[in-house]
């Protein structure tokens, strides 16, 4: 009996810290966002010490993204982070599971475009044996042939599964138009044609190559000093060797030279349009006037231009939206919609209206205002959590935004001015060149287009 109350008591605590490390936190400031350590093994350390609760949580980004892999092998990279955590030299599978799961923690890698990412969260007390799991499944993987041929089915059975869906169909074609063989542009069929192929040493060359030691950033945040995390990870990470620094050659995106639409036959009741062609790089020093400019046009929900027009005048849509997604290299500019089959030309043709009014006119004082308002108070709920502040560490990192960047981003969003939208969307947004793709009964689409 007594072992059993220790262990419901050991619960409640448990989930108390979740629960706490969950909820909304005082917004960091500047000067407590972190501090900066490069480690003698190379890697870098973003430090935030938050001593409330008794957790911590850990965020790593590792070069060893889609960008990083060979041009004749997509997917290489997602596959290769996903099978980190499916065995290692000392743990099965199951044994790396049941220790996260008998802490109370939660342990998890998984690939990107740019990075691929690591993921830690344990309470205090546990921080030792955490970081002896996450050292772990990143230095030493087992790379086991039958849990590659399970990863492998998995992947192309949850490819076969969204080949019927027409959101994914119209998105991947979209990719396709705007970024070709440049690895954003990678799709499932990519993918699917590849994975059939694949052999274990594709897998062991591609960690050997890009998981080092000096292409990690480690954010940890929470309840853990200093002289405390450097010695662990010294300890942990020790060994090994580092990432080759050699340029990756890439193929350019398509430059594209009119409006190119694709056309794709479905028998739905309702089309799918995606629209747009290459954005810009989170580094691009035009960032906040577009980002500004894009929430005005439709990245503002309720507050935006395409849903005032499209959905609240004209009843086309229940929803429309813009985006920049902006990464390391340029993302894509893309506005998306869900209309009736017999109203996608008329839909269509009031995107155009809306991406040529803010090309031409100077957004109103209350439209700027607003949407400084929005972005500026906003920000705060993007450091309220712990997982959120260590989210932001490394992304100040990857883009190079500096530690000061919680202190600078109001003034750099109240910088922007009205003329700044308008030339952002000159520079930014071109209609007459520009990829469309629409998914639906043709036959009542009828596209003009």
């Amino acid at each position: 009996m007594l072992n059993e109350k220790k262990i419901i008591k050991s619960f409640f605590l448990l989930v108390s810290a979740i629960t706490l490390v969950c909820m909304p936190i005082t917004a960091t400031t500047a000067e407590s966002i972190g501090k900066r350590i490069v480690l003698k093994n190379g890697m870098v350390l973003l430090l935030s010490e938050k001593h409330a609760i008794p957790m911590v949580t850990v965020s790593m980004a590792i070069k060893a993204g889609s960008v990083a892999e060979p041009g004749d092998k997509p997917g290489l990279a997602s596959l290769t982070a996903s099978l980190l955590t499916q065995g290692t030299t000392k743990r099965t599978a199951n044994q790396i599971s049941r220790e996260i799961d008998f802490i109370g923690g939660s342990l998890s890698v998984s690939g990107g475009d740019d990075y691929a990412s690591a993921s830690l969260r344990v309470l205090k007390k546990d921080l030792r044996t955490g970081f002896d799991l996450l050292s772990d499944v990143l230095m030493h993987p087992a790379f086991d042939q039958q849990e590659i041929d399970r990863k492998v089915k998995e992947t192309l059975a949850a490819i076969r599964q969204q080949k019927e869906e027409p959101a994914v169909i119209a998105g991947e074609a979209f990719t396709k138009a705007v970024f070709g063989n440049h690895p954003y542009g990678k799709t499932n069929d990519d993918v699917a044609a590849y994975l059939p192929k694949l052999v274990r040493q594709d897998v062991l060359d591609f960690y050997s190559r890009r998981y080092g030691r000096n292409d990690v950033i480690i954010a940890v945040v929470g309840d853990v000093r200093e002289q405390e995390i450097v010695s662990l990870l010294n300890e942990k990470f020790k060994g090994g060797k580092n990432a080759e620094r050699a340029d990756i050659v890439r193929e350019k995106p398509p430059v594209l030279g009119s409006v190119v639409v694709k056309k794709l036959d479905k028998n739905i009741t309702q089309a799918n349009i995606a629209m747009g062609h290459l954005g810009i790089s989170r580094e691009n020093p035009d960032y906040y006037a577009v980002l500004i400019m894009n929430y005005i046009l439709g990245g503002g929900g309720f507050s935006s231009r395409l849903m005032d027009n499209i959905r609240d005048n004209r009843g086309l849509a229940y929803d429309v939206h813009s985006s920049f997604s902006a990464q390391k290299d340029p993302g894509s500019f893309r506005v998306w919609m869900q209309t009736k089959n017999e109203s996608a030309n008329e839909s269509i043709d009031e995107i155009f209206k809306e991406l040529k009014r803010i090309r031409t006119e100077l957004v109103s004082e209350k439209e700027l205002a607003d949407a400084k308002a929005y972005l500026t108070g906003s920000f705060p709920l993007r450091m309220d959590t712990y997982a959120k502040i260590a989210g932001m560490l490394t992304a100040i990192e990857i883009y190079n935004l500096g530690l000061d960047y919680p202190q600078k981003y109001p003034g750099l969003i109240n910088a922007v001015t009205r003329e700044d939208i308008l030339g952002v969307a000159k520079k930014y947004i071109d209609p007459d060149r520009m990829a469309i793709v629409v998914l639906g009964n043709q036959e009542k689409i009828k596209l003009k287009y």
